[in-house]
């Protein structure tokens, strides 16, 4: 069987944890983060296949995050799925984002979702 790491990037614990079912149900195997620089020491470490980003985290805001994954060759082609209650700033950030959720998010929408990028 074939190791696929999502990674999840969410500072509320109680969505941080439908989320990570969610994407269990959809195959994949997943990691939990819920500060934004630990997010970044995080991603010098590894190259999940999918990233859940929330925008508004402590330490490092997830736009920067965004950023820094589409800057880096190792992380470029990486499906980041952007879950943010902020419309504004996640239209903002759609070019980078090869989705963009509102949220609340459900655990089907986002199951389904993931089932259909991996």
């Amino acid at each position: 069987m074939t190791y696929r790491l999502a990674l999840i990037i969410e500072d509320e614990i109680d969505l941080a944890e439908i989320f990570s079912q969610a994407l269990q149900a959809a195959g994949f195997t997943t990691e939990v983060i819920t500060r934004g620089d630990s997010a970044m020491t995080r991603l010098d470490e590894i190259e999940p296949e999918v990233i859940v980003l929330d925008l508004h985290l402590p330490g490092v805001d997830g736009s920067v995050i965004l950023r820094h994954i589409r800057g880096d060759a190792r992380l470029v082609d990486i499906k980041v799925i952007v879950a943010s209650a902020d419309a504004a700033l996640a239209q903002s950030l759609d070019i980078d984002a090869d989705l963009t959720l509102l949220k609340p998010v459900s655990f089907s929408q986002l199951r389904d979702l993931a089932m259909r990028l991996g």
